[in-house]
């Protein structure tokens, strides 16, 4: 038997005993959470958007399209790691049911990278026509079509606080590091340098629990200075024997990130103002999204602006670089009637919508919103005090909850991804399977009125 088969294959090879127990396992699966989280998914349709297919060449896929799709909502619903999500595939016959395979328990997957390699083939997707699918699946189970809410959160990334000093010294280091094994590859002396001298300057730093500015200003100048002089060491050796040593592509990669995080502090040092500052060398593409807030001024990740329809969301626009989410009105409720056919009658906003541009298009085209009066007021200023009041709170309760939902029970309060699209994609399905959950309740409910 193989390693892992789907289900359909290997119905003909099961005996009359093994059969019956897995329509049991069939039917149990069916009346949990995971069966009606299965049927409430267009599995098939967002495997074909993206382009997955079971190629009929070459080495058989372990997983379907459909399965590739599966593994990571249910990525998202366990809140599982990778590792911990291949162990639990193996033993639980209802996550196997999920994806649609079936693992020979004396040869179970192993190789938990698996799960990542999965996410980096799909990665690469079109978020606006996949949501377009899910729109399309969902719309006939809604209500209040006619209703747009928007708002903007940051999804962020998994990552420590950054300080130019803790930088600096992972650059530091780096460098350094591949130095002493290019002299080591090539047999040549190594270059000598203050780099003993600044770590144990540094590591004095770390434990002082006050740090004078003073200080910190020189071991600052010190450590610039230091990582100046490793990379023109590094580009010398490279100058001299560059033909004899090889580099991968995330090597120069990374040493184009340092370089300019390097000419970002000398300009930073000199007291002038840097744009598109960097602010983790892995992450590179991550900018400080300055928020606010009471608790976090700062937060480091992706800034998505959220339309709901329903109480189901839909991400509008995805950045990792801060962006004006108040500018993005007219945007939300085009969207808004692509997806639904719909034209868009009543608004739910926050106040940093509520610019005159929004206002006059929402004036022009007949639209309600929760925008708080200006000028004197109508005829029937109490009629639209209440549906004022309506908007906002709806917009309070379920929008900005549905925030809190998503990061806290779908794996969406610290992205650990490592690149720019798996980050996305972590969103895009950590976003949709809580839409689908809820997805759950309404057609249950569509379904007794009809009956």
């Amino acid at each position: 038997m193989a390693k892992i088969q789907n289900i359909s294959e290997i119905h003909p090879t099961l005996g009359v005993t093994e059969f019956d127990i897995l329509e049991k396992y069939r039917k149990s699966f069916h009346a949990s959470e995971l069966g009606s989280l299965h049927s409430v998914f267009p599995f098939e349709s967002i495997a074909k958007e993206i382009g997955l297919s079971q190629s009929r060449l070459g080495r058989r896929n372990s997983f379907s399209p459909s399965a590739k799709i599966a593994l990571m909502v249910l990525k998202a619903y366990t809140g599982f790691s990778d590792r911990l999500l291949v162990e639990h595939l193996n033993g639980n016959i209802h996550y196997q049911l999920f994806c649609g395979i079936m693992i020979d328990p004396s040869c179970p997957i192993t190789n938990y990278k698996i799960i990542s390699a999965i996410r980096n083939e799909i990665a690469s997707l079109d978020i606006y026509s996949l949501q377009k699918i899910l729109a399309s699946y969902w719309k006939p189970y809604l209500e209040n079509l006619h209703v747009c809410m928007t708002d903007a959160t940051c999804y962020e990334s998994h990552m420590r606080f950054p300080t130019d000093m803790k930088l600096l010294w992972e650059s530091i280091e780096w460098i350094y590091r591949h130095i002493c094994q290019h002299c080591r590859d090539l047999g040549i002396r190594r270059p000598r340098n203050k780099y003993t001298d600044v770590a144990v300057s540094y590591l004095s730093y770390c434990k002082k629990r006050k740090r004078k500015a003073s200080r910190t200003k020189m071991l600052k100048r010190r450590m610039i200075r230091l990582l100046e002089k490793l990379i023109i060491q590094r580009d010398d050796i490279h100058r001299e024997y560059g033909s004899s040593l090889t580099y991968t592509q995330d090597y120069q990669k990374r040493l184009s990130i340092i370089r300019k995080f390097l000419v970002q502090e000398k300009e930073l040092f000199e007291g002038r103002n840097v744009s598109d500052r960097i602010v983790s060398i892995d992450r590179h593409y991550v900018r400080p999204i300055v928020r606010g807030k009471e608790t976090k001024s700062v937060e480091f990740g992706a800034k998505a602006n959220n339309i709901q329809i329903d109480g189901i969301s839909f991400i509008e626009h995805i950045s990792f670089k801060a962006f004006n989410e108040g500018i993005r009105l007219k945007d939300c409720i085009r969207m808004h009637q692509k997806l639904m056919n719909v034209r868009v009658r009543c608004v739910a906003a926050d106040s940093i919508y509520a610019n005159n541009a929004n206002r006059k298009f929402c004036t022009k085209y007949g639209i309600s919103t929760s925008f708080v009066r200006k000028g004197r007021a109508a005829k029937d200023e109490a009629v639209r005090k209440v549906l004022r009041s309506e908007l906002s709170r709806e917009r309070a309760t379920r929008l900005e909850g549905s925030f809190g939902t998503q990061k806290q029970h779908y794996s969406l309060s610290k992205v650990k991804a490592r690149n720019r699209k798996t980050e996305i994609l972590w969103i895009f399905f950590g976003i949709h399977t809580a839409n689908a959950i809820l997805m759950i309740d309404k057609i249950k409910n569509r379904q007794k009125k009809a009956a």
